[in-house]
Formats: structure tokens, C-alpha cells, sequence
């Protein structure tokens, strides 16, 4: 009886796969260890910036792994149905004594170790997620607190004589391959500690340099006096959404900006740090597959007088607010440690509504909060499940934020007297505050205003974990009315198009709306606006309106043009064969942006499953959507522009000069990186019409276009793609992306002879005309 009620009473843990899935099944400790399942852990460490040391424990002498050797600065089981970063906290906690925020601990990877110890009694299969807590100074270690069931005493070892000694096979220590696995630990603090100053300014330098800093400052004289004086509220406005998109980048991201900003001006290559961040808005480089040109020793400094017991004289724990190597794939849309099961089996416990409300656009995933120092269950927790998963609208998340933007909108709506420009910015002021989008997103489609003006969440790309969440921006621009009376043609050809699109007639839609079309001379943007600089944008993304109403374009005219002259002509020299460059235009650059957002309004949208279920492509297709959508809306694109030359819409002489201008725009979209959603899908296109002969790579490493097969190719490639989203087909979307969406050798070779001739890679425009009223307005 005695057993049972020990094994009853026993730590439980999830039963891990091979490869670390969970298994749905939950063991106690001792079956687990007895049997060799796979299951998850947590190694914290704690390594001290000033001294270059790490933080060791003494294992306690009753431990039944390990007794007395010194090991990790703290560690423990995952316990079943807990996740990863709570498991951090609280084993620093219960170990330690230590309290530390979610910011403190930065994943640097997952360690596998497989071993058998104690005459084979106790099998180890583990997945550990390696955890650094990086603080200034050394904590007292009368700061501490020891659980001494774990641990018999804390010291502090230099990193380099700690390594040395696992090398050597010190028995003092518990065993970690130093040469395998787990010396990438050593090597990450190694390396950002010892990097050359001047290397990395240069490297630094080289990254800015990729983009072209552009000054874009349209007229304002078209503007009523009414629209002018609104104008600095609305661009304060829109400054807000610059706040909102750094929180949703990453939890610690706005204070990293506050802190690089304030020190801007220390050094030159603090200096730097700030130019780049400011360009991707987050300390992933976009141009580099999101690769992190900061670490988190680069980042701001936070004091916690209360994170220990207190001590005489010291003021407290100063550590550094972190954040991953690996860019997050949800952003801070959800728990950095929630993966995709476990939402999954979350989502499946929920009514219908709150299941739509759970994948919606607007709203953010949160863990219950759990206050470690008080907690006081047999689980060490405080709540009877603090790990459940809940749901927080933006209107809540950002309820700070969003009620100072609502504020200035509707003043500006008070000042404008524009009748549609006031009713939008009252509406999305309203929007903001009660998280209702519906409305607003109706009145942006209907803005007849020479100050147009988009602000709100809309693109889901940042969410790379499903593609449900939306991020916040804002585009404020001067209409250029003469080009958007010049492009209304595309907006009528909506239905025809969708009649006459690449696939099954079933899949097709009856109800497609004539697209408003709006061209603007762009004065300011804000919020996910990061790297490379979109050229048009085609919205809502709301399912409903897409099915009830179409879709409205905007064309940032002004930018395309920069594009044109600083990147793409330049890369049409280095790229074009000869005898095709000629085909190099503007107009057919321009007109392939227009047909390409006009493309995201047509094909599928809401499907209907083999099963018989109504759905939509964005949520069959979750993670992969905006890569094949944003592929299609380029192949449709073209096949579109064929089509309306074949019916005498668009002249003849287009037809070369899109397909040769096409050709030199893959390679200006594919240098944003293949973790960006244009990229991957102009990656995909491009090797798909290099596969069927319609790119064609020369000895001398120019493309050409054969005219003979592009158009089959072309068609080919919008049929697989619009079939797959009308099916749903994730799989075969998946295998698609595989196979094209990858950096192939000629792709290779040309992005590098761009590199050594130094084209720029996008702009960086510079909005003298806003920053100079909100400079007067401040």
C-alpha cells in the first residue's frame, strides 16, 4: 500500500517519440528512467558577463543520478502536461531560490542525451532544452537559496577552465561531450564574446549597404486644409503601430530598440547595431533567412533588486533581456515554448466560437501566470493548471497602445474634411477598442480621399507557426489620381478573369467584385514595414469580405519607381542576356505589380473539403499559405497579363518585355531571403519555368526567356498551384514548396555576381516630409 501510494504520488512525464513528438501517454519518473522512454528536460545556466564564468552546482549526495558531482546551474524534468520555459523558471526557483521573468532565459538549443548509468538501472533518454541566463556580475552566493534535496552548494568556475575539465573527463563534473553536441554551448559564449570589433563593424556595414537609402516626398499640395491638419494626428497614429509591431515581434524586442537607441551613441559600431535593427525592426536579419546579427549580449540591461534573498551592499541581479538565435516561428503571438500539438489539443477542448476566435486574425495565445514565490500545491504551481492555454483579443493585449491611436484617429476624423477619410478614421478608431475589424475594413474599401490612408493588423507573415495572427502597420499616403484612373481597367476584369483562370471550372467562383484600385505616392509607413519595402498591397485578408465584396489594391507608385531605377535595371545588366535586355521596361514592371495584386482577389478562397466542410485556404494551408499565395498571385499574374493582351485589353508590345521584366524580378524578390514568403514563392516559379525551358541559363551565366515555352510553362504552374488551394491540399502544397521553393545552383551563381557588383538588395526610404510635421507637432 505504502508502494502504491509512492508510485501515486511519483512525478509524472511525458512519453516522448524517437524523434521527440509526444506520444500522448504519461508515466511516472521511476518507469520512465527504468524503461528508457524518451522524454523532456531543462538545463539553465547562468553565466556571469564580467567575470566570463559560469554558475556550477553541487549535486546533492541522495541524488540517484550524479550524487556530489558539480553540474548545470540548474536542471530539471519537464513534468507531464508542463511546458519548457515554466519548467525553467520554477527549477531555477525551487533549486536556487532565484525568480526570474520569461525575458531572462534564451533558448540557445535542444540537446539529446542518451546515456545508461547506475549498472544499467537508469536509462536517460532526454531531450533538453538548453537554457542561458546572462548577468552582468557574479550573484553573491549568500544570495542563494539551496533546495538541499538537490543541491549540496553553488560556485562560480571560469567557462574556459569548466570546459577543459569535461574534456579531460574530470569525475568531479557530471559528463557532457564537449566535442559533440553540446560543445556548441561553449562555442555560442565563446563567439560572442570574443568577436572582433572591426570584423563585425564591417559585416554590420556590408548588411546596411544592401539597401539604398531613398528619399520618397510627394506633394501635399493636392490636400484640403482640413486633411493637412488631420494628417500629423493620423501619422502620430501611425507611429503607435511601430510600438505594437516590436511587441509582437518578440517579448523582449521593444526594450532591445529602447536600448540600442539610447546607445546609439557610445561607439561606431553601436551606431551600427542601431541602423541595421531600425531597418529589420527585430534583431533577425530578413535578407538572411532571419539569421540573428545581434545576441543577446547586445541587449538592454534589467535590475531585479527582489530576484534573490537579499544581500548587504548589493543592489541586486542585473541580467540581460534575451532572446533567441532562432527567430521565433510565432512571433510573440504565442508561448515560445507552445508547439503545434498542443494547440492543437487546446483548440480541439473549445466551443465553436472560441475555436474561431482561437485562429482568428485578432487575437494573441497566453500561458495563466504563475507566480512561482507563492506557489504552494503538491505540483509546485499555484494554480490547478497554470500551463492551460487562453485567449487574449488585440483590443486587451494592446489595450494601452490602442487606445492612444483610437484617440488620434479620432481626432484626426474631427479635423478631416474628406466625409469617407472621416468615417474610416472613426471607424478604425472604434475597431481598435473593441477588436471588431468588420466596419473599418469596409470603410478602407470604400476611402475616396486624396490623403489615403491604411492602419490597422493585415499580414500574417510574421506568424511563420500557422499564418493565423495579423501584425499591425500603417501606410500613409498622397493619391496620384491620373494613374488610378489609368489602372481601373484591371479592377473590371476581376470576373472575367476568374472564368477564364488555369483549373477545374468547379473551383471557380461566380461572385468576384470589380477591385477598387488606388495609386498613391507613399509619405510614411510604420509597423511591419521591416526590410525589404512592399510595392502594393491588396486587403482585406477577412474571408468574409474577400467573399462579399472583393478586395481593394493599393500601388505604391513612388516606391516601384525607386525599385525600378536603384535595383532592377541594375540587375537586368548583370543578369539579362544581351539581345534581351532591350525588353526592360517600367511599364511592364509596373503592370505586372497591378496584375499581381489584383490576382490575390481571384481563385480560392473559401473552399469546400473533400469531407463536405466549408474552409479556406488560409487555414488548410496554415504555415505554407503565404508563400503559395503570394506565388500564385505572381504566376496568375502573368498568365493574367497574356490574357488580357489576347483580348485586345493591353497592347502586343507588353507581351516580351513582362516575360523578359518577370525573369529580372525573380532575381530581385529571391535576394529577400527564402525564409520570406515572396522570396520562397518567386524561388518556387523560378525553377519551375527553368525546369520546362522557358528561363534559359547561358555559358556566360546570363537568363534569357524562350518566348516559345514560357506561356505553357506559365499556365502549368498556375493550374498545380490554384488546384492545390482549392483543395485544401497541404500535402501536396508541402511537397510542392520542397521541391521548387529551394536556393538552386544557377540562382546561386546569379545572386552572387549581384553581390560582387554590389546592387542593392531593396530601399530604405526616408520620409523627410512626415518626419519634418511630426518634428513641428511634437
Amino acid at each position: 500500500m505504502a508502494e502504491a501510494q509512492q508510485q501515486h504520488e511519483e512525478e509524472h512525464f511525458d512519453v516522448l517519440t524517437r524523434t521527440g513528438e509526444k506520444t500522448g501517454i504519461s508515466k511516472p519518473r521511476g518507469q520512465v528512467h527504468r524503461d528508457g522512454d524518451y522524454h523532456r528536460a531543462v538545463h539553465v545556466w547562468i553565466y556571469s558577463e564580467s567575470t566570463a564564468e559560469l554558475l556550477v552546482q553541487r549535486r546533492s549526495d541522495c541524488k540517484d543520478s550524479w550524487p556530489g558531482q558539480w553540474d548545470i546551474s540548474s536542471a530539471g524534468h519537464i513534468s507531464a502536461g508542463d511546458s519548457s520555459l515554466y519548467s525553467a523558471r520554477r527549477e531555477l526557483e525551487e533549486e536556487l531560490g532565484i525568480s526570474l521573468p520569461n525575458d531572462a532565459f534564451e533558448l540557445l538549443f535542444v540537446y539529446l542525451q542518451e546515456c545508461v548509468t547506475n549498472n544499467g538501472t537508469f536509462i536517460n533518454n532526454e531531450y533538453n532544452d538548453v537554457y542561458l541566463v546572462t548577468t552582468l556580475e557574479p550573484i553573491p552566493l549568500e544570495a542563494f537559496t539551496l533546495q538541499e534535496s538537490e543541491v549540496s552548494a553553488v560556485r562560480y568556475v571560469p567557462i574556459g577552465e569548466y570546459k577543459s575539465a569535461l574534456a579531460r573527463g574530470d569525475e568531479q563534473y557530471v559528463p557532457y561531450e564537449v566535442d559533440g553536441d553540446y560543445g556548441q554551448f561553449f562555442t555560442i559564449i565563446e563567439k560572442r564574446y570574443k568577436e572582433n570589433t572591426e570584423s563585425r563593424s564591417l559585416s554590420l556595414q556590408k548588411q546596411i549597404n544592401r539597401y539604398a537609402a531613398i528619399h520618397l516626398e510627394p506633394e501635399l499640395t493636392g490636400l484640403s486644409e482640413g486633411d493637412k491638419e488631420a494628417l500629423a494626428y493620423i501619422l502620430k497614429a501611425s507611429m503607435v503601430m511601430d510600438d505594437i509591431f516590436y511587441e509582437q515581434t518578440w517579448y523582449s524586442n521593444p526594450a532591445l530598440r529602447d536600448w540600442l537607441k539610447e546607445n546609439s551613441g557610445a561607439s561606431s559600431i553601436s551606431r551600427l547595431k542601431w541602423l541595421y535593427y531600425s531597418i529589420n525592426k527585430s534583431p533577425w536579419s530578413c535578407l538572411d533567412e532571419n539569421k540573428a546579427f545581434l545576441t543577446t549580449a547586445d541587449s538592454a540591461v534589467k535590475l531585479l533588486p527582489d530576484a534573490t534573498k537579499p544581500v548587504s551592499g548589493w543592489k541586486g541581479l542585473e541580467y540581460r533581456a534575451a532572446f533567441p538565435l532562432i527567430k521565433p516561428p510565432g512571433a510573440n503571438f504565442y508561448p515560445p515554448d507552445m508547439d503545434k500539438k498542443e494547440f492543437e489539443l487546446w483548440k480541439s477542448s473549445l466551443s465553436d466560437a472560441e475555436q474561431k476566435a482561437a485562429i482568428g486574425f485578432f487575437s494573441v495565445i497566453r500561458r495563466h501566470d504563475v507566480d512561482l514565490l507563492t506557489s504552494s500545491n503538491t505540483n509546485g504551481l499555484g494554480l490547478k493548471n497554470p500551463n492551460d492555454l487562453f485567449l487574449v483579443p488585440f483590443s486587451v493585449e494592446y489595450k494601452s497602445s490602442l487606445k492612444k491611436a483610437s484617440e488620434l484617429l479620432l481626432k484626426a476624423s474631427e479635423l478631416s474634411d474628406t466625409y469617407s477619410l472621416k468615417l474610416l478614421l472613426k471607424a478604425k478608431a472604434d475597431a481598435f477598442m473593441s477588436n471588431d475589424y468588420y466596419e473599418s475594413d469596409i470603410a478602407w474599401m470604400e476611402l475616396d480621399s486624396k490623403l489615403d490612408v491604411t492602419i490597422g493588423p493585415y499580414e500574417t507573415y510574421e506568424d511563420a507557426l500557422f499564418g493565423y495572427k495579423a501584425t499591425f502597420e500603417a501606410f500613409v499616403g498622397i493619391r496620384d489620381d491620373t494613374a488610378t484612373s489609368q489602372v481601373k481597367l484591371f479592377g473590371d476584369q476581376l470576373q472575367h478573369l476568374e472564368r477564364n483562370l488555369p483549373m477545374d471550372d468547379c473551383y471557380k467562383s461566380d461572385k468576384v467584385s470589380a477591385a477598387p484600385i488606388r495609386v498613391i505616392r507613399l509619405l510614411f509607413n510604420a509597423g511591419d514595414v521591416k526590410g525589404p519595402q512592399t510595392v502594393a498591397f491588396n486587403l482585406p485578408n477577412d474571408e468574409r469580405i474577400v467573399s462579399q465584396r472583393g478586395t481593394c489594391m493599393v500601388l505604391l507608385k513612388n516606391v516601384s519607381e525607386a525599385k525600378f531605377k536603384h535595383i532592377l535595371q541594375p540587375i537586368a545588366e548583370v543578369c539579362i542576356k544581351d539581345e534581351q535586355k532591350q525588353y526592360i521596361d517600367f511599364d511592364s514592371f509596373y503592370t505586372h505589380t497591378i496584375c499581381h495584386e489584383c490576382c490575390h482577389g481571384i481563385g480560392p478562397h473559401t473552399i469546400v473539403l473533400p469531407d463536405g466542410r466549408q474552409s479556406t485556404v488560409r487555414l488548410e494551408l496554415q504555415e505554407l499559405y503565404s508563400a503559395l499565395e503570394e506565388a500564385k498571385a505572381d504566376i496568375v499574374g502573368l498568365w493574367a497579363l497574356k490574357y488580357l493582351i489576347d483580348q485586345g485589353l493591353l497592347p502586343k508590345s507588353l507581351l516580351k518585355s513582362m516575360y523578359v521584366s518577370f525573369l529580372a524580378g525573380c532575381f530581385r524578390s529571391i535576394r529577400f531571403g527564402l525564409e520570406e514568403a515572396h522570396g520562397k514563392g518567386q524561388a518556387l516559379q523560378f525553377n519551375w519555368l527553368c525546369e520546362k525551358g522557358a528561363f534559359v541559363l547561358h555559358s556566360d551565366g546570363t537568363f534569357s526567356v524562350d518566348f516559345t515555352k514560357v506561356e505553357e510553362a506559365v499556365e502549368g504552374l498556375s493550374r498545380e498551384i490554384l488546384t492545390i488551394q482549392a483543395k485544401g491540399d497541404k500535402v501536396s502544397a508541402q511537397l510542392l514548396l520542397e521541391c521548387y521553393a529551394s536556393m538552386s545552383q544557377p540562382l546561386k551563381d546569379a545572386l552572387e555576381k549581384l553581390e560582387n557588383v554590389n546592387v542593392p538588395v531593396d530601399i530604405a526610404p526616408i520620409f523627410a516630409v512626415a518626419n519634418s510635421i511630426l518634428q513641428k507637432t511634437a
